[in-house]
């Protein structure tokens, strides 16, 4: 039995075989950071179409975000910002809509004015987005090489961002206890994925803030 993410037991289900999927740990000698925070929304936590499992992650949010300031390590925040002529639409009704308090960063991980704000229109933060452009302006106009990721959900948005990042040539750390989806097994199958598709490493956000 394995210990739920948040509350009670799960059986462990492995979809993939780890053992041969290792995070490269190419850029060792030169590591560079940011943190990006995916649609932790008011719609997405509380709202719209909430994720009642996105609750207790948020203290553990927080703690990453103060970290991640505190080293100077650049936050990002990416944000779904919908009007009603985007496909997405289609599947999930209106949700995060641009300008409503539905799309607005949920006040407890409230961004301060360094941090940066990418709205997108669909589920990877890349796709038809700033957000390479504004990557690329931090760590004296080097960019990062190594993306830690948190927020909502596993095996969607943060599964998108992360197969983009991935294709561009960036690591990728996964925040484990500051990701979620709307089932267990939705958030287990999703890190898996994560892991064996994209190498990405997978830490608690306790040992990720002591990296910065």
């Amino acid at each position: 039995m394995a210990r739920i993410h948040g509350q009670g037991q799960a059986e462990q289900i492995n979809v993939y075989n780890l053992e041969t999927a290792v995070a490269p740990h190419v850029y060792n000698n030169d590591r560079r950071y940011a943190v990006l925070v995916v649609d932790m929304l008011h719609d997405f936590v509380y709202g719209k179409i909430k994720c009642d499992r996105a609750v207790p992650m948020i203290p553990r949010s927080g703690e990453l975000i103060d970290s991640a300031r505190s080293a100077a390590v650049p936050v990002l925040y990416s944000n779904d910002s919908h009007t009603r002529k985007d496909f997405e639409i289609e599947r999930w009704g209106e949700h995060a809509m641009r300008g409503t308090k539905g799309a607005k960063v949920i006040g407890e991980l409230r961004p301060r004015k360094k941090d940066v704000q990418i709205p997108k229109t669909t589920y990877s933060s890349f796709f038809n987005t700033r957000l390479e452009r504004e990557l690329k302006r931090t760590h004296d106009g080097k960019g990062p090489n190594t993306m830690i990721i948190s927020g909502l959900h596993t095996d969607c948005c943060v599964r998108h961002t992360t197969a983009d990042a991935f294709f561009r040539g960036y690591e990728t750390i996964i925040a484990e206890d500051a990701v979620n989806s709307f089932t267990e097994l939705q958030y287990r199958t999703g890190l898996q994925y994560l892991k064996f598709w994209y190498l990405a490493d997978t830490l608690p956000t306790k040992k990720i803030a002591k990296l910065f």
